[in-house]
């Protein structure tokens, strides 16, 4: 609620991803700290651009740039959506079949593949290229590699470093507690009031700063692969009171503009 009842919804969340960047440790001096702090950091950053379903986060599969990127039909076999360099649009690009969704005869897909070239603002290209080249053979330590973007620090108790539904929640909620939630008496955690929570939400939070900012289920409902009933029945109540702050956002230009 500490997020979702803010101005900017978005904004607020957004903080935890700046305390991860704030600590995080010397890589050269601890490899894989550094390893596990930058997979959070991209954990939050792709799952505030994309709005994907904690499975869809969890199954992106990885082609790193020079390689050839899965065909679509191969994806689709696969019901899973892949993250590689698009030579065309200069970035990184997420691209997903429709079939990989759990609304996948949704009409907010009408059988395309859901793509997001993902924007290269606040380094994000910088952190995903490290992670990529660096950190994420950091994590593997040399075991078989899952071929998904995100994977588990692998330790000698544990040789699969693909994520699960239970550990990737983990993982997340882990992130939040240890970078989200303010402590008084360390100074550190960036959110107030915030408690523990897991991926699926950060869909409220994309969701809620839509309708804050446009007052439009549509819109929202662009934000996370739904429709606008979906959203207006989720989310409709953190629009009442700013409704009026909306329309009167509109209007006051006609005065500012005199």
């Amino acid at each position: 609620m500490p997020v979702l009842e803010a101005d900017s919804p978005v904004g607020e969340y957004r903080k935890i991803t700046e305390e991860i960047i704030r600590l995080m440790p010397d890589e050269e001096r601890y490899p894989r700290p550094a390893a596990e702090a930058v997979r959070s950091f991209l954990m939050l950053r792709l799952g505030l651009h994309l709005g994907l379903r904690q499975k869809n986060l969890r199954q992106l599969m990885l082609c790193p740039r020079g390689q050839m990127p899965r065909p679509e039909r191969v994806l689709e076999k696969l019901k899973r959506g892949e993250i590689r360099w698009s030579e065309r649009d200069r970035g990184w690009e997420v691209l997903i079949p429709a079939v990989a969704f759990k609304n996948a005869h949704s009409s907010f897909f009408g059988d395309k593949p859901f793509r997001l070239v993902l924007p290269d603002l606040l380094d994000l290209y910088r952190y995903i290229d490290d992670y990529v080249e660096r950190h994420r053979a950091t994590l593997l330590r040399g075991v078989a590699d899952p071929g998904t973007f995100f994977v588990k620090t692998v330790k000698t108790t544990s040789t699969d470093a693909a994520y699960d539904v239970t550990t990737f929640y983990e993982a997340w909620r882990l992130t939040i507690q240890r970078y989200g939630i303010y402590n008084p008496y360390t100074g550190r955690g960036a959110i107030k009031g915030l408690l523990p929570h897991g991926p699926h939400n950060v869909r409220d939070v994309l969701a809620t700063h839509i309708l804050k900012q446009t007052g439009s289920y549509e819109q929202a409902s662009y934000a996370i692969q739904d429709t606008a009933d979906m959203v207006a029945k989720h989310y409709g109540r953190f629009l009442p009171q700013d409704k009026a702050a909306l329309a009167a956002r509109i209007l006051n230009q006609v005065w500012e503009a005199a």
